[in-house]
């Protein structure tokens, strides 16, 4: 089962990470042809939630680092391997991500994401050094 919400017990793996070191969130992102409510694409509530999440992600101190179209699968084993979007968000902390995450503005605005997403990967990473 792919969750679209992350659990509490992933709330506190993450903040078991080291607290000052940035953490990339990367998410991989499939939407719904039809989003929940039958009035749009999951794409395009995903989209207002990108809008509404961006302030919410900056006052934390975060920003959004890349985003792409997913365009073809090329070494996978399954079909659930096939995503629409690539997304990654750096955030300075992994407690900045978790204040952003259950703020009251984020709960006002988190059900345009449920709604348009039919499955979601989410990714936490730390840099590392490049040779």
């Amino acid at each position: 089962m792919n969750a679209i919400v992350p659990s509490r017990d992933q709330f506190k793996a993450l903040l078991k990470l080291p607290k000052d070191q940035p953490v990339s969130m990367v998410n991989l992102l499939k939407f719904k042809a039809v989003a929940d409510g039958g009035e749009e694409s999951g794409a395009e509530a995903y989209a207002r939630y990108m809008q509404n999440v961006a302030p919410l992600i900056e006052r934390e101190g975060g920003k959004v680092v890349w985003a792409g179209e997913a365009r073809l699968l090329f070494i996978g084993a399954t079909e659930s391997d096939d995503w629409d979007r690539v997304l990654i968000v750096e955030y300075p902390t992994p407690r900045a991500f978790v204040r952003m995450n259950t703020s009251a503005e984020y709960e006002a605005i988190h059900h345009d994401r449920e709604a348009g997403l039919e499955k979601t990967v989410l990714l936490v990473s730390e840099s590392l050094p490049l040779p």
